[in-house]
């Protein structure tokens, strides 16, 4: 796993919000709600919106497009709609806030 620093510690002191970000070649979606931060695909596997112009409640992400929910800590969505998004490991460390990705394939041949 590497892992990329993605914002600077205050954040978590800061307002809640919903960004795209991109990572290492990778569009995600950051959402921090009260003092924990996510980050998961921003594609909405339903339809395709971006989630980042979703908004949240009750700790889902919900897709601006069809209303799909996905839980934040698993990426799973609601009952009934047999769908997930990918989430991802976010770390606080001293320096900033981190978020942890799997080396590709061929990251292991360099």
């Amino acid at each position: 796993m590497i892992w990329i620093k993605i914002f600077p510690a205050e954040v978590l002191d800061g307002e809640d919000f919903i960004k795209k970000i991109n990572v290492s070649g990778k569009k995600l979606c950051a959402v921090k709600t009260g003092d924990r931060l996510f980050v998961v695909q921003n594609k909405c596997p339903h339809a395709g919106a971006e989630l980042s112009q979703g908004w949240c409640s009750n700790g889902n992400i919900i897709c601006p497009y069809h209303r799909h929910e996905f839980n934040l800590e698993t990426g799973r969505g609601k009952a009934g709609q047999g769908n997930y998004l990918n989430h991802y490991p976010v770390e606080a460390r001293g320096d900033g806030i981190y978020v942890g990705l799997k080396k590709s394939w061929w990251q292991f041949w360099g």
